[in-house]
């Protein structure tokens, strides 16, 4: 009999309420992605656990984040007409740029922290192999420890670590999969030898954040707990894949971490309209399998998802359906040195089943006014040059080969 995997999911209504930007569809995104996780029944499938998680208090999110820039957003928080001053751009809040002060952003950005540190809480005091899932708006890996960017006001990713440690994990491997480079968790840790951050994002002039190139590497005496693989604009699943075999996975091995945090943006995708790399369901659910399995072979299965988010809303709850599926299964990679898997291959297929639901489906055509996909896994694949494709997955792979030259 196949062991039911403890999979916890906090979750509450009231992390609508995070939305420091000018999207307003973003709440559109996330309540259609949970809609479909609830309609499929993966939330009441068995050993999964969803669960209602209190805010963090100013005191544990001065664990990662400045008390005066804590200060700082109550204070725009309350007001947001004063992050009109000039004074506030050392904090982030820029008039016009990404990340826009809102009534209630403290609260709503500390609601978010709370939920992911509870995944943390339930993946360590849990049994081995525990397992959290903290849907978006988890995933706020832009958040400095002094300032806020791209989206994000605090580093809810950071402070899941950050528990850990207090807990007394020795080491925590935090692997960020998101098209965007995981900059904010990357320097609140960076001279600390227990966190091992890895990044694979894409990388060109002019797209966010603009750092994360292969070079940029831990401090003197710790060179290899930073690890960034930044892809050119169009690589797809070969140029993942390679990075996932020869990089992400021999790092984390290597450091041979307690726990496995992840951010896997759904972002990655093909069709997300804000960014330009170009894996498909089948290459991201094989990557969500081989996600798992790492946590499996090095950590007991201790697995935290900070799954972040995407702005494709036709697409981000079916890839949410995919993660989710692959934690509530066993998990399992290819052998090292036996080859690059393909995709489609995932440990996780037939876990979720393709159909989906008709009360979502509808939903759909009413909020977006277009036809849903026939079924959870239907991809045209995308619709880039293919030969264009190719060059930027050779190109990757390229730089796949410097980044795991430079691993010790």
């Amino acid at each position: 009999m196949t062991p039911v995997i403890p999979v916890t999911i906090p979750w509450s209504p009231r992390l609508q309420a995070y939305n420091p930007s000018d999207d307003d569809e973003r709440p559109l995104r996330r309540g259609l992605a949970w809609d479909l996780l609830g309609q499929m029944g993966l939330l009441d499938a068995p050993g999964v656990r969803v669960v209602d998680p209190a805010g963090v208090s100013d005191d544990e999110l001065a664990r990662v984040h400045a008390p005066a820039y804590i200060q700082a957003v109550r204070r725009y928080s309350a007001q947001p007409a004063l992050a009109l001053a000039f004074e506030a751009s050392q904090w982030g809040f820029v008039p016009g740029q990404d990340t826009v002060a809102r009534k209630g952003m403290h609260e709503a950005a500390a609601d978010v922290c709370g939920a992911s540190v509870a995944g943390a809480r339930a993946v360590w005091e849990g049994p081995a192999g525990s397992r959290a899932f903290c849907p978006a708006p988890s995933g706020l890996h832009h958040a400095f420890a002094n300032k806020a960017s791209g989206f994000c006001i605090y580093n809810d990713c950071a402070l899941a670590i950050a528990w850990l440690l207090d807990a007394g994990a020795t080491r925590v491997a935090y692997v960020d999969l998101d098209a965007h480079h995981g900059n904010g968790v990357q320097w609140i840790f960076h001279d600390d030898p227990r966190v091992l951050t890895v990044s694979v994002h894409e990388f060109a002039y002019g797209f966010y954040p603009g750092t994360g190139d292969v070079t940029e590497r831990g401090p003197v005496g710790t060179p290899d707990t930073t690890v960034n693989v930044p892809l050119p604009p169009f690589a797809g699943d070969v140029a993942m894949m390679a990075a996932m075999e020869r990089v992400v996975e021999p790092a984390v091995r290597g450091f041979d971490p307690d726990v496995l945090v992840v951010h896997l943006g759904a972002d990655v995708h093909h069709a997300d309209p804000l960014t330009h790399l170009q894996m498909t369901f089948a290459g991201m659910e094989e990557m969500y399998g081989r996600v798992v399995a790492l946590a499996n072979e090095v950590c007991d299965g201790r697995l935290l998802n900070t799954a972040g988010g995407g702005y494709n809303p036709a697409t981000l709850g079916r890839l949410w359906a995919l993660q989710l599926g692959a934690m509530m299964g066993p998990g399992r990679g290819t052998v090292p040195g036996e080859g690059q898997s393909q995709p489609g291959d995932s440990p996780s297929a037939g876990t979720v089943p393709d159909e989906l639901p008709g009360a979502w489906c509808g939903a759909v055509r009413t909020a977006l006014g277009q036809e849903p996909p026939a079924t959870l896994r239907e991809d045209p694949g995308p619709t880039w040059d293919a030969s264009e494709r190719a060059a930027a997955d050779e190109a990757g792979v390229t730089i796949v080969a410097r980044a795991e030259a430079l691993l010790g």
